[in-house]
């Protein structure tokens, strides 16, 4: 019996993406996101701020190489991957998050004539007409 392992999880991408490729041809595409938490100390508001490291796989790592650039906000529905190993003699270990699901934020094009308006989304992905709301 497999037990419960799903994460969603919302934030802005940090760094644009890498994709490689397994020896067979399966594309691998990871990139990380910030994720940020609001909190009230004593009378003061602080901010809490954690990163991600996500990797996406096959036609999924293809829309995310396109479309996770830096600072475009994503929402990550996938599960939670430990990755073990021995690094000079020591026992290290990581957690990341392998995407079944993302969505993308619609990006703002900054123009200095007028408001900023969302750039219009790429014909060829498959995720854009997915909307995207933050329940705010």
């Amino acid at each position: 019996m497999n037990n419960l392992n799903s994460i969603l999880i919302e934030g802005n991408v940090t760094r644009d993406p890498t994709r490689k490729e397994t020896p067979s041809g399966t594309a691998v595409c990871t990139f990380s996101i910030a994720t940020n938490r609001y909190y009230k100390k004593g009378e003061e508001f602080e901010q809490e701020t954690s990163f991600f490291n996500i990797e996406a796989w096959g036609k999924l790592a293809d829309s995310c190489t396109r479309e996770c650039l830096k600072g475009r906000g994503v929402r990550v529905v996938g599960r939670l991957k430990q990755d073990r190993w021995t690094e000079e003699g020591k026992a290290r270990s990581a957690v990341k998050v392998v995407a079944e699901h993302v969505e993308f934020k619609p990006q703002v094009k900054k123009d200095s004539s007028g408001p900023d308006q969302p750039e219009a989304p790429h014909e060829d992905s498959e995720y854009d007409d997915i909307p995207f709301d933050t329940g705010r």
